[in-house]
């Protein structure tokens, strides 16, 4: 199961939507990389993936990726933390 503070879908829908400006087909994967997780713009699910709904928008999101996707600072990192951990507090920008 995966979970996305308000503030990382925030931060992946105005990714998307800028993305689908170029490129109308244009989604979100989400990946593992390493201990953390990585968003990459793809127009296809990777074998595997599951599709989930978030708001407008449909993420792709690697099969074994679980946890919340959080946000981090500085530069507006997106981490993954364990289900039910207390979400980041946003900071002002």
């Amino acid at each position: 199961m995966i979970e996305l503070t308000e503030w990382a879908s925030d931060i992946l829908s105005r990714s998307q939507a800028a993305a689908r400006r170029f490129n109308p087909d244009a989604k979100i994967r989400l990946a593992r990389a390493g201990s953390t997780v990585q968003a990459v713009l793809t127009d296809s699910p990777a074998p595997g993936d599951r599709a989930v709904p978030v708001g407008d928008m449909t993420l792709y999101v690697e099969e074994s990726l679980e946890g919340l996707v959080d946000v981090e600072e500085p530069h507006d990192r997106l981490v993954l933390r364990p289900l039910g951990s207390p979400p980041n507090l946003r900071g002002e920008h």
